[in-house]
């Protein structure tokens, strides 16, 4: 993971810091509290482990919520983008992607990845305003109630010009 630059992170409302394993019991109490699926402690400790990139964004408060992307040469996936419930509406969402987008590019990015949850309009109007396209879906991608299954729509954005 990388230090995070001084440019990235000098005037922000909120610190930004290396994700690490004893933030782990919060990040999966958020989890819990916010997602009917929820990642799993072992999936954030598999993150870790791999080497994937993650993030906490926190206040004096504590805790605003987190991000987790893994790299695949010059193109990112984002795994997570999550804030904690006490949070949500207040455009926290906006503000962490917007800093994850340029740290990003910062870092030589190229294109970014992710899925979402068509039955998540909250996060589908946050990716589109921030000039993510639809490119494709995943079939019976998500757990979804019951034995049923919930397709992912993947979406897309280019970091350079």
């Amino acid at each position: 993971m990388s230090a995070l630059p001084q440019a990235l992170t000098a005037d922000l409302p909120f610190r930004v810091r290396v994700l690490r394993q004893t933030d782990l019991d919060a990040v999966v109490s958020i989890e819990r509290d916010i997602y009917p699926f929820p990642w799993s402690r072992g999936n954030f400790v598999d993150s870790l482990a791999a080497g994937y990139d993650a993030w906490i964004f926190e206040q004096s408060s504590g805790l605003i919520g987190y991000a987790v992307v893994m790299w695949s040469i010059d193109e990112v996936h984002l795994l997570n983008l999550s804030v904690c419930r006490s949070a949500q509406g207040q455009r926290w969402g906006a503000k962490l992607l917007e800093w994850l987008l340029l740290e990003l590019r910062h870092r030589q990015a190229r294109q970014i990845y992710l899925e979402v949850r068509p039955s998540n309009p909250v996060a589908r109007r946050l990716y589109l305003r921030a000039g993510f396209e639809q490119i494709g879906v995943r079939k019976g991608y998500y757990p979804a109630p019951g034995a049923d299954r919930e397709d992912a729509l993947v979406l897309s954005r280019w970091l350079t010009p």
